[in-house]
């Protein structure tokens, strides 16, 4: 059984709690009514906005269990915000550029790698296994 790397486990704590307080920060303005009436000029972030911030705590949630698919959804999820990141500051740009750069090195490493594989192949073996 392939151990998580510590750097998975580091990483997927970090965009869980990055997600976990983001998102009650963003929903918290739905039981003011004073802040919604403020955000009420740009009703898309009252849904997309704790959505996208949700996708952080969701990798973060699945990398820790094993999945595959987790770890590419936190790519998706930083390169999401380098595009973004375009919109505001060249400084903005270059931070999340830097992260992704990082989590990528950490995120496909051969015992990163390793571990998502074997925990794949535990379930294709075993169906059953609920985790």
């Amino acid at each position: 059984m392939a151990k998580r790397p510590l750097s998975l486990t580091v990483i997927s704590w970090v965009f869980i709690t990055i997600g976990g307080i983001a998102l009650i920060r963003s929903l918290l303005p739905l039981v003011d009514p004073a802040a919604a009436l403020r955000i009420a000029d740009h009703p898309y972030e009252i849904w997309l906005i704790p959505l996208i911030q949700l996708l952080s705590l969701i990798s973060g949630v699945f990398m820790l269990l094993g999945f595959n698919w987790a770890r590419w959804l936190l790519v998706v999820w930083i390169g999401y915000h380098i595009i973004i990141s375009f919109l505001h500051s060249t400084l903005e740009v270059i931070v999340h550029s830097l992260l992704f750069g990082v989590i990528l090195f950490f995120l496909f490493r051969p015992r990163a790698t390793a571990y998502f594989r074997e925990q794949r192949s535990r379930t294709d073996a075993d169906p059953e296994i609920i985790r």
